[in-house]
């Protein structure tokens, strides 16, 4: 019987996993062989097989600036979202019909919309002539024009406003679990309303907490529209790096390059993560 059972589970999962592999991993395979492909600027792409390319990323200083603040940016507004997105997913989770919908719309409501639309509204809001400058030059606080295009704190604003609704979703989705009678014993037995915060709430929403910073902090290291408009060329990331050397200078093994390492860069920090907090908090809430 078990026999049949798992042959039945990997013949209804089976179609599933060859469309995945079919979409995901042919590009990620076809991209890792370019990325071993030699590259001359009057021949193009050669026959050729090399590591020269990882080699020239790895020992680059340039790329290594571009990478550490990559990954700087992801760390920075992954702590952001939690900060902002896990107590207003506590919120969310206490507030009442009507009261709950609305205000989960609101939450929701950014993502129904184009991120490539939200950072344009951003560029409007910290261009030189924008919101901020008429703002600032309103309340005295500056009488020339303030921006924060091209800079690491805007492009750090406007991805918080992008990722923390996957923030929200994900505690609020862990929240959703919890049963209420648990804290209502703690209150009984005559726990403060901190202690049953750190000892009964906090723990079961930590798996939230731990896949929302992972969706977030892999999707903030990945992105390219909101770093492209926001940051610029004088902020690049790794993957307006990877684009401008596919697009400007057509050295697609190297922009195959820098696209294969960001990948496994995140894969590693993602797995060290996620195995570091689930031992320090398996540790703390004994």
């Amino acid at each position: 019987m078990a026999s049949s059972a798992n042959k039945a589970a990997w013949a209804m999962t089976a179609p599933g996993v060859i469309f995945f592999a079919a979409l995901l991993g042919a590009p990620m395979i076809m991209t890792f062989l370019l990325s071993l492909h030699a590259y001359d600027f009057n021949a193009g792409v050669l026959p050729d097989w090399t590591l020269a390319n990882y080699a020239d990323v790895l020992g680059d200083s340039y790329f290594h600036k571009i990478f550490l603040r990559t990954f700087g940016l992801a760390a920075l507004v992954t702590v952001i979202c939690v900060l902002i997105g896990a107590p207003e997913a506590y919120v969310l989770s206490r507030l009442q019909n009507p009261w709950k919908s609305i205000f989960l719309l609101v939450v929701l409501g950014p993502l129904l919309i184009s991120v490539v639309v939200r950072t344009l509204g951003w560029a409007l809001f910290f261009g030189g002539n924008g919101v901020l400058t008429m703002v600032a030059q309103g309340l005295g606080f500056s009488d020339e024009p303030v921006s924060l295009m091209f800079t690491f704190t805007g492009m750090t604003i406007a991805l918080v406003h992008v990722l923390v609704p996957f923030m929200v979703i994900s505690v609020w989705a862990s929240l959703q679990k919890i049963d209420p009678q648990s804290e209502d014993a703690a209150w009984t037995l005559g726990a403060s309303k901190l202690t049953v915060l750190r000892r009964i709430t906090l723990p079961q929403a930590m798996p939230g907490i731990l896949s929302g910073s992972i969706i977030v902090f892999a999707l903030t290291a990945s992105a390219f529209a909101t770093p492209a408009i926001i940051g610029g060329r004088r902020m690049k990331v790794v993957a307006t790096a990877a684009y401008d050397e596919y697009l400007s200078t057509l050295n697609w093994p190297l922009g195959a390059t820098i696209a294969v390492l960001l990948l496994v860069a995140n894969v590693v920090i993602i797995v060290t993560y996620n195995k570091l907090v689930e031992r320090r908090f398996a540790k703390v809430f004994e």
